[in-house]
């Protein structure tokens, strides 16, 4: 190797040497940067996670306060972080669902002795005034819904209950809120299994999906309510208004619907099996496909509705008033002892097994062709 090659291949070593050395230096640099946001992203989480227990907890703090605007701000603080912190949802809720329970209108709060009489009243008779609950306990009855992971949509199947994708619901069982006046207010999803909401007044209260069942909404005035996907196995709507209504989807088996005021209601598919639908007034109510087997429809109104191909087997329709009703198809294996049948349509119904009233008597007032069934 001559000197000039010698020379060559150091000053090429060299340059090597230096390129691995500054290649060295650039991969250091990368990671101490990378470790570096590392450790400023932990520290900013750590921070937030901080931040986030901070807010938690002065906003709980002040729904005990004893003055009704810190509460409210409480329950607004906590629908604020619930925003902020999805992972916390459910705690949210849950602590929002238990505030309602523990303010609901016959709670004992500090200072007082017994609960109102309104609480006692079970019928939804007595005579006591409408009001609206304070503010903060409107406030968290309408957020804590909102914060249900719930995937709703409306797909109407006749006589099951389809509540949407609920993985979470506002739990407001057995809450009481007598004479209550409650509007516009988003209570989808919520669980009301069991609560007290006689003589209460709710106008256009969203309702969907809800759980009502074994509810007491005796005397109740529902206007514009919706009540679609709404579980109301049980419930108690004696005297209760709900003209108008849309029940789509509902369930309501054994329900208590005497004396209810159903005037036009949209009841098209619904089931009302074992309900008792006694002195109610259903006039021009669309009920077509509904299913009544077994209700007691003693006395009601049923003038101008619409029952073609509902199922009335085994239904106690003795001195209802049917004039007018589009019976066509329908199932009629009923007691029919004293009703009012003058000018209802018949057509291809069955009334195999009726009582009450001989195949004579019912053609010389309904309306009946060559598909209408007497006998077996």
């Amino acid at each position: 190797m001559t000197a000039a090659e010698r020379v060559e291949a150091v000053n090429s070593a060299r340059h090597t040497l230096i390129q691995a050395v500054t290649g060295l230096v650039v991969i250091g640099g990368v990671v101490f940067t990378a470790l570096g946001l590392w450790y400023t992203a932990q520290t900013l989480s750590t921070t937030q996670e901080g931040q986030i227990t901070d807010r938690y907890t002065k906003a709980v703090e002040q729904l005990g306060s004893t003055k009704s605007d810190v509460r409210l701000g409480g329950i607004y603080a906590l629908q604020r972080l619930a925003a902020d912190s999805p992972r916390d949802r459910d705690t949210i809720r849950n602590v929002l669902s238990a505030f309602v329970r523990n303010h609901d209108m016959c709670t004992l709060q500090p200072g007082e002795k017994t609960p109102p009489k309104r609480c006692s009243d079970d019928k939804g008779e007595g005579n006591y005034p409408i009001v609206r609950p304070p503010a903060d306990v409107v406030a968290a009855l309408t957020i804590a819904p909102t914060l249900s992971a719930l995937k709703y949509s409306v797909d109407i199947i006749p006589g099951v209950i389809n509540s949407g994708d609920i993985t979470g619901r506002a739990d407001f069982s057995n809450s009481r809120f007598p004479g209550a006046a409650l509007s516009r207010a988003n209570l989808a999803s919520a669980d009301l299994t069991s609560a007290n909401l006689t003589r209460a007044q709710l106008v256009e209260v969203d309702l969907k999906g809800a759980r009502l069942a074994g509810a007491n909404l005796a005397g109740a005035d529902l206007f514009e309510v919706d009540l679609r996907g709404a579980d109301l196995i049980g419930v108690n709507l004696m005297g209760a208004s709900l003209s108008s209504l849309e029940f789509g989807g509902a369930y309501l088996m054994d329900a208590d619907l005497s004396r209810a005021e159903l005037v036009g209601a949209e009841l098209s598919g619904v089931s009302l099996s074992g309900a008792n639908l006694s002195r109610a007034d259903l006039s021009i109510a669309e009920l077509s496909g509904t299913i009544l087997s077994g209700a007691n429809l003693s006395r009601a109104s049923l003038v101008g509705a619409e029952l073609s191909g509902a199922d009335l087997t085994s239904a106690n329709l003795s001195r209802a008033d049917l004039s007018g009703a589009d019976l066509s198809g329908a199932k009629l294996s009923a007691d029919l002892s004293g009703a009012e049948l003058s000018g209802a349509d018949l057509s291809g119904a069955d009334l195999r097994g009726m009582r009450g009233m001989t195949e004579q008597q019912v053609r010389a007032v309904a309306t009946v062709d060559s598909d209408t069934t007497f006998v077996y």
